[in-house]
C-alpha cells in the first residue's frame, strides 16, 4: 500500500490532535507498525494502552502468568474475576475496545528468535535480567528495536536499543523555521535580508534552507537545500546568486530539518557503561546508584527465587551487600567510574521495592510508549540509552513514620501492590478521602484511572465527584476559577496540563507552597484579538491573516444572516437599525448581487465578486490612499518595518487557492440561502469562464466605505441608504436565512476551507509566508495539540503528589512541580516556591491568609466594623463585596457616610445588591483596599462571620 492509499485510511478526526504533534507521515508509519509487548502487569498494560490509543497497526501481547491480587493495584485492565487467568488473555479484549482500528492479539508460546523477526519493536516489562539479555541480544542482532522497562515501588528503569545505525528523520517537535524575505542581492555570496521583526536569531550557521514564493529570482524557488552563513547584522549568506534573475519582491525562507543518526549499544554492553538521561553530574551519580540497585535486585531474585519482602531490613541489607559487590561501572571498556555507592539510597529502594504503584507505571509506561513511537516513526530523538526515575520523596521524611513489615504484609486485597510500599494504614486514609475532579477530558480520564486504582475515596465515608461541562468530541483524547476557590477554602490543588509532548504537573498546598498563578501566556486570553487596523490593512504574520479570514466568515455567513432575519421579523428599515454596524455587515453580502440568489450560478457569481473585492479592488483602493512611495513627515517610508506594501492579485482559475476560495464561499453562500451547492472543481472552472466580470464601479461604494482607516468620518449618503434599503427589502422576501456557526471539526462543510483559502490569499497579497491547512485549522480552532503519552505521564506525576497530600502534614521540601518534554527527553522536578509574604506597616500576610471578624451579638454595624479594623489592624480602608458593590469608601460625603455607617453589615449588603444572605450562609467575603497617595494596597480577604 502506497502512502496515498494509507493516508485515506487515517481517521483524521479521531487522531486530529495527535496529528498536530506527529504529522501525517509519522502517523502512517505508526499505522503500519507491528509491536510486541511482553509482560502485562501494570507497566505493560500502560505501554499497551498508549500504543492502542495512538493507533499502532498491530499489537501482540505476551504474558502467560496468572493474574494475582498484587497485579490489581496498577493493572487497570484486570479485575477480581481475572484472578488465576493469563494476564495477556484477560487484557486483550478491553485493550481492543479502546481502538478498533488496532489489531490486538495474544501470543501464548515462548519468545523465540523467529518470532522476534515479525516485529519492528519489542518491549519487555517487569522481566528477569536473563530474559532481557537473551531477547535484547537477538533484537540487536536482527535490527529490531528493543526496550526493557521496570518499576520497583517508587523507582523506575527504562532501557532503549535502536541499533548501531538508527536514523532519526525529524529530531525535534518544533515546526521548521520560516521567515519572510525583504531582499536578496545578486552576488557571490548572495545576501538575503529578512523583514524587520523576523526571528533572525533562530537561524544558525550551517542551517539548510529552501525558498518559496519569490518573484524575480525564481531560480531559488523549490531549489535543493542550501547552507547559510549568519552575518553580524542578521542577514544571511545563501551562496552564489550571480547568474540568477534580479530579485523583485516577496518570498519566504524555510529551514530544512537535518536527519540525525543514533548509535546504541546492546544491553549486555550497556549494563556496565550506562548512558543516563540527567540534568547534572549529581543526578548522573544518583542514576548510577539506582542502576546498581536494580542490578542488585535482579541478583537477589536470581539467588533467592523471589524479590525482597516489603520493608524487611534483613532482605534490604542483603541487597545493599550485593550492590556493593557488583563490578564497577565503566566510562569506557577499561576505565571504571570512581563513584561511591549511595548505600542509603540502595537500602531505601530495596525496602520499598516489592510494590507496584499506579502513578509510577503511568509515568514510566508513557515514556516507554513514546520511545516505541520514536522507533516506529523515526520522529524525535530517542533516549541515550538509560532512564532512571524515582519518587522516593513520596515516603515520609521522618524515618519513624515509615511503614513496618507487618503493616505491609499481603492481605489478598486489590491494593496489595500499594500496601507493600505505604502500608495498610495509609490505604485506609486514601479510602476516606473526598475529592473533586474538574474536567473529565484527556488528563481527567487518566486521573480517574489513577484514583480508582489507588482506592481514592473508595471507602464508605469517602467519595469522588466529577465535574465537566464540555461536550465529548472524537478528537478529545483530551479554569482559574477553581484555583481561586481552592485558595478561598484552603484546599490543596493538584493541576496538570499538556501541549503536544510538553507536560506539567503541579501541586499547591495551603500555607506551605505558593498559590496557583496562571502562566503568563494564559494570563491574557488566547483568543485576544490583534489590533483591527493591523488585521484589516497591515498584516505581517499568518496569524493576522487567519484572524481576518475568521472575521470574514462571521460577518459574511452568520452575522449578516442574523441581521437580515431580524429585519424581516421586526419589519424595520435601515434607519431604525444600528447604522454603522449594519452597513458593515450588509454591504459585502448585498452589494455584489443586489438581488437574492436563486441558484448555484448566482452563488458562484457572488463568490467571484467577493474574491475580486477582497484581493484585487480592495487592495488597489488601499494603495490609492497609501501609495507604495508614500513617506511620513519625518521622511520614513510609510510601507516599512512590519507594514508591508500589498499587491493586488489577478484571479486565475488555474490557481488552486483561488478556486478553493470561490468554491468554499459559494457553497457557504448557498447553505445560508438554502440552495444546493457543488463540489465539482472541473465544472466550477468552466462556469467561471462563462460568468461576466464584476463591475468595479458597482462595487466601489461597497469596499470604499469599508476603508475606515482612510476615511473614518465618511458617512453613508442618503442615496446609498436608499439603495441599500431597497436591496434589503428584496432580500427580506422569502424564507429566513440560515446563519452558519463556525465548525472546525467537519471537513466537508467548507468552513475551514474558506478560512484557509482566504488567509492564504491574504498572505499572497502581503508577501507573508502562509501556513498549511493543518496549522491554520489549529490556530483558528484554538486546538491544543494532544498526545496520549504526555497525558498519561502528567497524570502519573500528579498521582505521586497525591500520595503526599493524603499522607498528612508535609514540609514544602516533600512536594514537587514537574515539567517534561517527551520529544527531547527532558524531565525536571523541583520544590515549589514558598508563599510570597506581603506587608503593610505592621501587617504581614500571604495569599492563603484572611482576616476574620465575628459578627457579634447584636450584629455589627458598618461603623463598628470599620472601628474593629482600625483597632485590630490599623487599617483605614474601602470595602467591596466580591469586588462589585462598594460598601464604604473614605472619600464619601458626610451625608453618605451618615446614611451608611449606622446600618448593619448584612442590611447594607441587601440594600446595595438587592439580595439577602442565603439561609445557612456562614460568611460574607469582603475585599479591602487602602486608599492612599500611592498605589492601592490589596489586603487579605475579610471573612465577616454571620
Amino acid at each position: 500500500m502506497d502512502a496515498l492509499d494509507a493516508s485515506k485510511l487515517l481517521d483524521e478526526e479521531l487522531y486530529s490532535r495527535q496529528l498536530y504533534v506527529l504529522g501525517s507521515p509519522a502517523m502512517q508509519r505508526i499505522q503500519g507498525a507491528r509491536v510486541l509487548v511482553s509482560g502485562l502487569q501494570g507497566l505493560g498494560a500502560e505501554v499497551a494502552k498508549n500504543l492502542v490509543l495512538m493507533g499502532v497497526g498491530s499489537l501482540t501481547l505476551h504474558d502467560p502468568h496468572p493474574t494475582c491480587w498484587s497485579d490489581l493495584a496498577a493493572q487497570f485492565l484486570l479485575s477480581e474475576q481475572d484472578l488465576e487467568r493469563s494476564r495477556a488473555e484477560a487484557s486483550q479484549e478491553l485493550l481492543a475496545q479502546l481502538n478498533r482500528a488496532v489489531q490486538v492479539v495474544v501470543h501464548t508460546g515462548d519468545i523465540t528468535e523467529d518470532l522476534l523477526l515479525d516485529f519492528q519493536v519489542v518491549v519487555l516489562t517487569a522481566a528477569k535480567l536473563e530474559e532481557q539479555l537473551k531477547v535484547g541480544t537477538l533484537c540487536h542482532k536482527h535490527g529490531v528495536c528493543f526496550l526493557a522497562a521496570d518499576t520497583r515501588g517508587l523507582v523506575g528503569q527504562l532501557f532503549c536499543d535502536f541499533g548501531e545505525d538508527f536514523t532519526v528523520q525529524d529530531p525535534t517537535e518544533a515546526e521548521p523555521l520560516t521567515a519572510a524575505i525583504q531582499h536578496i542581492s545578486q552576488g557571490s555570496p548572495g545576501i538575503l535580508t529578512l523583514r524587520k521583526g523576523a526571528n533572525t536569531h533562530y537561524f544558525r550557521d550551517g542551517d539548510l534552507v529552501t525558498f518559496s514564493g519569490i518573484e524575480g529570482m525564481v531560480e531559488l524557488n523549490d531549489c535543493d537545500p542550501r547552507s547559510i552563513h549568519v552575518r553580524e547584522d542578521g542577514s544571511l549568506e545563501i551562496g552564489d546568486t550571480t547568474t540568477f534573475s534580479r530579485y523583485l519582491r516577496g518570498g519566504a525562507i524555510t529551514e530544512v530539518k537535518r536527519p540525525k543518526t543514533v548509535r546504541h549499544k546492546s544491553l549486555d554492553t550497556a549494563l556496565l557503561q550506562p548512558h543516563v538521561v540527567a540534568q547534572s553530574s549529581q543526578e548522573v551519580h544518583h542514576a548510577h546508584c539506582l542502576h546498581q540497585a536494580f542490578c542488585a535486585l535482579h541478583k537477589f531474585q536470581h539467588l533467592h527465587g523471589r524479590p525482597p519482602q516489603p520493608w524487611d531490613p534483613v532482605d534490604a541489607e542483603t541487597v545493599v551487600g550485593l550492590a556493593r559487590d557488583l563490578e564497577p561501572l565503566k566510562r569506557t571498556e577499561e576505565e571504571p567510574l570512581e563513584e561511591p555507592l549511595d548505600e542509603a539510597l540502595v537500602r531505601t529502594v530495596a525496602l520499598s521495592s516489592a510494590g507496584v504503584l499506579s502513578p509510577m507505571v503511568a509515568m514510566l509506561g508513557a515514556v516507554a510508549a513514546q520511545e516505541v513511537l520514536k522507533a516506529i516513526s523515526r520522529k524525535f530523538m530517542p533516549l541515550d540509552q538509560w532512564l532512571y526515575f524515582d519518587a522516593l520523596d513520596c515516603l515520609p521524611e521522618d524515618g519513624e513514620l515509615l511503614p513496618s513489615p507487618e503493616d505491609c504484609a499481603l492481605r489478598g486485597s486489590r491494593y496489595d501492590g500499594q500496601i507493600a510500599v505505604f502500608g495498610a494504614g495509609f490505604q485506609e486514609k486514601l479510602r476516606r478521602q473526598h475529592y473533586l475532579l474538574v474536567g473529565a477530558g484527556a488528563i481527567g480520564c487518566e486521573l480517574l484511572k489513577v484514583f480508582a486504582l489507588v482506592g481514592l475515596g473508595a471507602g464508605n465515608s469517602g467519595g469522588l465527584t466529577v465535574v465537566d461541562m464540555d461536550h465529548i468530541e472524537r478528537s478529545n483524547l483530551s479554569r482559574r476559577y477553581v484555583a481561586a476557590r481552592c485558595t478561598h477554602y484552603l484546599k490543596p490543588l493538584l493541576e496538570a496540563g499538556t501541549s503536544g509532548t510538553w507536560g506539567s504537573a503541579t501541586v499547591f498546598m495551603p500555607h506551605v507552597t505558593e498559590a496557583y498563578r496562571a502562566p503568563a501566556s494564559a494570563a491574557a486570553s488566547e483568543d485576544a484579538p490583534y489590533p483591527v487596523c493591523t488585521v484589516r490593512y497591515f498584516p505581517s504574520t499568518a496569524e493576522h491573516t487567519l484572524q481576518w479570514a475568521r472575521h470574514e466568515f462571521e460577518e459574511l455567513f452568520r452575522l449578516s444572516a442574523e441581521t437580515i432575519n431580524h429585519h424581516q421579523q421586526a419589519h424595520t428599515s435601515l434607519a431604525d437599525m444600528d447604522e454603522p454596524q449594519t452597513l458593515t455587515l450588509l454591504k459585502p453580502v448585498l452589494g455584489v448581487l443586489r438581488v437574492r440568489p436563486q441558484n448555484w450560478q448566482d452563488c458562484v457569481a457572488w463568490a467571484l465578486g467577493h474574491w475580486k473585492l477582497c484581493f484585487h479592488y480592495g487592495i488597489k483602493q488601499l494603495l490609492r490612499h497609501f501609495p507604495p512611495n508614500k513617506v511620513l513627515e519625518d521622511g520614513t517610508p510609510f510601507w516599512s518595518g512590519p507594514k508591508q506594501c500589498p499587491q493586488p492579485l489577478e484571479f486565475d482559475t488555474n490557481q488552486d487557492t483561488h478556486l478553493l476560495y470561490v468554491l468554499a464561499a459559494a457553497n457557504l453562500y448557498a447553505q445560508m440561502h438554502g440552495l444546493p451547492g457543488s463540489q465539482d472543481w472541473t465544472a466550477l472552472r468552466e462556469l467561471l469562464k462563462l460568468l461576466p466580470q464584476p463591475d468595479p464601479q458597482q462595487m466601489a461604494p461597497i469596499f470604499a466605505s469599508n476603508l475606515e482607516l482612510a476615511s473614518a468620518s465618511a458617512e453613508f449618503g442618503p442615496e446609498q441608504q436608499k439603495e441599500l434599503n431597497k436591496a434589503l427589502e428584496v432580500w427580506s422576501v422569502g424564507p429566513p436565512l440560515k446563519p452558519l456557526m463556525f465548525e472546525k471539526d467537519d471537513d466537508s462543510n467548507f468552513h475551514v476551507d474558506f478560512v484557509v483559502a482566504a488567509a492564504s490569499l491574504r498572505c499572497q497579497n502581503y508577501g507573508i509566508p502562509p501556513v498549511n491547512r493543518a496549522q491554520s485549522k489549529r490556530i483558528v480552532g484554538q486546538i491544543i495539540p494532544a498526545i496520549a503519552t504526555t497525558t498519561a505521564a502528567v497524570a502519573g506525576l500528579l498521582g505521586l503528589e497525591l500520595y503526599k497530600v493524603v499522607s498528612g502534614p508535609r514540609p514544602r521540601s516533600a512536594f514537587r512541580h514537574s515539567y517534561l518534554h517527551l520529544a527531547e527527553n527532558y524531565l525536571i522536578r523541583y520544590m515549589p516556591f514558598a508563599p510570597a509574604i506581603q506587608t503593610f506597616h505592621h501587617l504581614k500576610w500571604t495569599s492563603w491568609d484572611r482576616l476574620k471578624v465575628p459578627a457579634g451579638q447584636p450584629e455589627r454595624t458598618l461603623e463598628s466594623l470599620l472601628a474593629h479594623l482600625q483597632e485590630q489592624h490599623g487599617l483605614r480602608v474601602r470595602i467591596l463585596l466580591h469586588g462589585s458593590a462598594l460598601l464604604y469608601a473614605a472619600g464619601w460625603s458626610p451625608e453618605k457616610q451618615a446614611q451608611h455607617l449606622p446600618l448593619r453589615v448584612t442590611e447594607l449588603v441587601q440594600q446595595l445588591t438587592g439580595q439577602a444572605p442565603a439561609p445557612g450562609q456562614r460568611v460574607l467575603v469582603l475585599e479591602l483596599s487602602c486608599e492612599g497617595d500611592d498605589e492601592d494596597t490589596a489586603f487579605p480577604p475579610l471573612h465577616y462571620e454571620l
